[in-house]
């Protein structure tokens, strides 16, 4: 069976999916006149700055594409002008795939919001489903865009070296999406937390709060489009780095390559059908309702994967180190969810050490941050080794056979990872819905039944994040694989010695290992530095409003706050701030390139991902922990709303906000980032480096 056929068929079907969800969710009820007023506000908040990100970033996408034009794979006075031509139109249409993933999931967000709060004056399971659809258009849309542009590129040219051309453009877009996102969200969710929460005291989507507006317009832009450009750029780097290893296997398209793409496909299919069974019994639990379909997307794919194995007599081994990497994903979603559920000991724990103030809340949570590192670099590390153990030895004769095994992995991590965003997009949905109740004064059942999806929101959403961050680095290391395959391609190519491996105790290899060790923490406390500016002028915005607006913080009906100004400040010092951090990475993966060659970077990569993953783990997980802390206080615990507790809580979830939404997540992207530039680049750093 040709299944780069059957791919595009099931990516034209993910499509098919998400058009009648978007149909679905855009019939329902949009409320009250009232409703739709802010509705439309975040809406148009959320258009303006991705139209303005977009605009900076195809700038950014335009200079790049003349430099790989120039230099990438080889420089254009050494190599075949033509293929650094195709190189650079593979960079350009990853980065516009990546670009219309953002754009469709805000899109969908920024309707399905209102109806989803509208619903909730009715009944808790219609609110529910429109939320979740919401998600699923943008699960939908990614995967089949991530594998649609993957495939194409195979059939089309046959030159899989382009494949990381595209996965470059969907990774770099997405990196800068994210930071921009994240730093514009956080910016208002901090600056509106502490003014409205911690200075007056007021409720949290309060009206006369405003920044407000810019906290619902941050939840798309940071949540939605930065995240379904992450989770594409994921999805793409896993597919990448497989089929990479797999021609080097099959020596061209053979088996190996077929397999790869009948597994992603199984995958998304998977995810369609998990989508489609989505339903709600009356009264249930929707955090398990959410987890229920993804364990149905699950064994859909074993099923799947196992039948076709049997039919088109795959190897077993593989398809074993497959649903080893989607079991070990499932196991680092549980283990996150410990440390984050607000049922849980250590999201409990935290509440009660806020009573004593706010360096307890600080201290528990970043200790309790710490250990949750702990079993989810465990079990990136198991479906590793296991994964290599599992398929060493099938060719006897290269080591590439158990680093295509370890990528299997990361594909098989990754094959439900349409459910995955759809779950995660479900966050944000619902996150604005509770804000619109509040805002529109839709009445206490309404605000009860979008406080109890939220929730559920809150903890899922901590579970994809740990997910969508395990999964790059299990990608990253098949990338690692993929780059020693390149750099041995260029060196049979020239007729030099090929390299089996990176030895930590060479100085060149120590020597990228340190440097990209640093690399994580830099460009994390680069992104957190530019939400820490921004937040500050929109904190003195703020301030600004309700002392020179009469009647603001009385809240006086005709008393209206100038959400807009908000927005703007949100946007500008986002725009602003995105660039630099991404391109200190870029930079300084040439300069170690260039300075120590091909054995430099292979040691720059292994520090990168270890203090990358170790970092950007410890950042999502501490920070949805103080998350929820603050909402288990604000339930009723711990002396409840108002009270010291309470304080240090809100406290703590504004140190957690830049942690879990803005450097947490992006740095998986910029692990890929470097990893991706650093395969490309392979050629240019054999020819002028300086050892």
């Amino acid at each position: 069976m040709n299944w780069f056929v059957v791919s595009v068929v099931v990516s034209l079907l993910s499509f098919a999916t998400a058009a009648w969800l978007y149909s679905w969710v855009n019939k329902q009820p949009s409320g009250t006149k009232r409703t739709q007023e802010l509705g439309t506000l975040i809406r148009q908040g959320a258009s303006v700055f991705l139209a303005r990100e977009y605009r900076l970033l195809a700038v950014f996408v335009l200079i790049v594409s003349g430099a790989i034009i120039l230099f990438l794979p080889e420089p254009i006075w050494h190599g075949d002008p033509m293929r650094n031509v195709m190189m650079a139109i593979a960079y350009i249409a990853g980065s516009v795939f990546s670009a219309l993933a953002g754009k469709v999931g805000m899109a969908i967000a920024t309707i399905a919001n209102t109806k989803t709060a509208t619903a909730a004056v009715e009944n808790m399971e219609k609110s529910f489903m429109i939320g979740f659809r919401g998600g699923a258009v943008m699960g939908m849309a990614v995967v089949g865009a991530s594998l649609l542009g993957v495939t194409g590129i195979v059939m089309l040219t046959g030159d899989v070296a382009l494949t990381l051309g595209f996965s470059f453009g969907a990774s770099s877009l997405a990196l800068f999406a994210k930071a921009g996102g994240g730093i514009f969200t956080k910016t208002a969710d901090i600056a509106a937390d502490l003014v409205g929460k911690v200075e007056l005291g007021i409720p949290e989507d309060d009206p006369r709060n405003p920044a407000v507006i810019a906290d619902n317009v941050g939840d798309n832009v940071g949540d939605v489009a930065g995240m379904g450009a992450d989770l594409f750029d994921s999805h793409v780097a896993s597919l990448s780095a497989a089929v990479v290893l797999a021609v080097a296997l099959d020596g061209g398209i053979g088996k190996f390559t077929q397999m790869v793409f009948c597994y992603a496909a199984a995958g998304l299919f998977s995810s369609i059908v998990g989508v489609l069974l989505a339903n709600i019994d009356k009264g249930a639990d929707p955090t398990k309702a959410l987890n229920k379909l993804t364990n149905v997307t699950t064994a859909v794919f074993v099923g799947l994967t196992a039948l076709a194995t049997v039919i088109f007599d795959f190897n077993w081994r593989y398809w074993a180190a497959s649903i080893l990497g989607l079991g070990v994903g499932v196991i680092i979603g549980i283990a996150t969810d410990y440390f984050t559920n607000d049922t849980r000991k250590p999201v409990q724990d935290v509440a009660s050490a806020s009573a004593s103030g706010p360096a307890f809340t600080m201290i528990s949570g970043m200790s309790y941050g710490f250990l949750s590192v702990f079993p989810a670099l465990i079990g990136i590390a198991v479906s590793a080794l296991g994964a290599f153990l599992l398929t060493n030895g099938i060719d006897p004769t290269t080591v590439t056979d158990a680093l295509f095994g370890i990528s299997m992995a990361a594909v098989g991590m990754l094959s439900i990872v349409g459910m995955i965003i759809s779950n995660d997009a479900y966050g944000p949905i619902v996150d604005n819905a509770r804000g619109l109740v509040e805002m529109a004064d839709l009445g206490e059942e309404a605000l009860r039944i979008t406080d109890e999806l939220d929730s559920a929101g809150n903890t899922v959403k901590a579970i994809t994040k740990g997910f969508a961050i395990s999964a790059a680095g299990l990608t990253v290391i098949a990338l690692l694989g993929a780059f020693l395959s390149e750099v041995n391609a260029v060196l049979q190519a020239r007729g030099m010695d090929l390299i089996a491996g990176f030895d930590i105790m060479n100085p060149l290899v120590f020597f990228g290992l340190i440097v990209g060790s640093a690399v994580p923490a830099v460009f994390s406390a680069m992104l957190m530095l530019g939400v820490n500016r921004n937040a500050e002028r929109m904190v003195a915005e703020i301030h600004r409003q309700f002392d020179e607006i009469p009647g603001l913080k009385e809240g006086n009906p005709k008393a209206k706050p100038d959400y807009a100004r908000c927005i703007d400040i949100a946007t500008t010092g986002a725009l602003k701030e995105l660039i630099p951090a991404g391109l200190m990475a870029i930079l300084v993966t040439l300069a170690v390139g260039l300075i120590g060659g091909i054995i430099a970077i292979g040691g720059f990569l292994a520090g990168n991902i270890v203090s990358g993953l170790l970092l950007a783990l410890f950042m999502s997980n501490s920070g949805g922990l103080w998350d929820n802390a603050k909402k288990y206080v604000e339930a009723g615990n711990c002396g409840g709303k108002g009270s010291e507790a309470h304080k240090a809580a809100v406290v703590g979830d504004t140190v957690g906000d830049p942690f879990k939404d803005t450097a947490g997540p992006s740095i998986n992207t910029q692990i890929t980032v470097v990893s991706l530039v650093s395969s490309l680049a392979a050629g240019l750093f054999i020819l002028f480096s300086i050892f």
